[in-house]
């Protein structure tokens, strides 16, 4: 299931980062590396607030969903 579907507050692990190389090495910069534990802080107008190595980071919908929980 993409990022963009999880639910708010559970960790979850990622499986999976899909799109483009330069996509995947953007998000890979972020810190969303296959096999990292995120957790969804809220959903606010489309974009996805995640804390993720320590970190929040806000991604938009589309980033989102090229990242496989």
């Amino acid at each position: 299931m993409p990022l963009s579907m999880a639910k708010t507050g559970e960790p979850i692990s990622i499986k999976k980062i899909g799109g483009k190389s330069e996509t995947r090495q953007f998000l890979e910069n972020l810190g969303f590396v296959a096999g990292t534990s995120v957790t969804v802080i809220s959903k606010i107008s489309g974009n996805v607030i995640v804390s993720v190595k320590e970190s929040r980071v806000a991604i938009s919908k589309e980033m989102a969903s090229k990242i496989i929980v």
